[in-house]
């Protein structure tokens, strides 16, 4: 059984090994990080947990029994009333609920825990397995957007009232 956790100091290797072992596989439908990243990645890992102590993000590790990451669920540009959302799975999880699961639950974390009334996120076109997910989390597409230079669609998500 695997659970969705807020990302803390102590899950830097695991994230670390979590996007080493799947990066290629996340170039192939979303930018690469880039070397910069992988080199600096305690740097990283220590400027996100300070984001997110100052309430402007929101990260979540989706963690199996074994300690393992199987996926990063992210609220990001948090400004009172919406957040952006961002999400990866590893490429041995991806295909099976995995995905969608974790973003139903972070919806309802946004609202309950974070306060949140409006979700925004972003799919690229050929990025089709990430846009079924949002459509199935109750996304609906907003319009035309560009990620990571590909042309992709917005989509949008109303919260419940906490």
């Amino acid at each position: 059984m695997s659970e969705l956790k807020r990302l803390a100091a102590d899950h830097a290797e695991a994230v670390l090994a979590f996007e080493v072992a799947n990066r290629a596989w996340f170039a192939t439908s979303i930018s690469d990080r880039g070397d910069d990243f992988f080199a600096g990645f305690p740097e990283h890992h220590r400027a996100s947990l300070a984001e997110q102590a100052a309430g402007t993000c929101a990260f979540y590790l989706l963690v199996a029994e074994d300690g393992a990451v199987l996926g990063r669920f992210n609220l990001y540009n948090i400004d009172g009333e919406g957040a952006d959302l961002g999400y990866r799975v590893a490429q041995r999880v991806a295909g099976r609920g995995v995905a969608t699961a974790a973003v139903r639950e972070l919806c309802g974390l946004a609202a309950t825990d974070h306060g949140l009334r409006a979700l925004r996120a972003a799919a690229a076109d050929r990025n089709v397995a990430s846009q079924r997910v949002l459509i199935k989390a109750g996304f609906v597409p907003a319009g035309p957007v560009f990620v990571g230079g590909r042309r992709g669609t917005r989509f949008e998500r109303q919260l419940s009232p906490t």
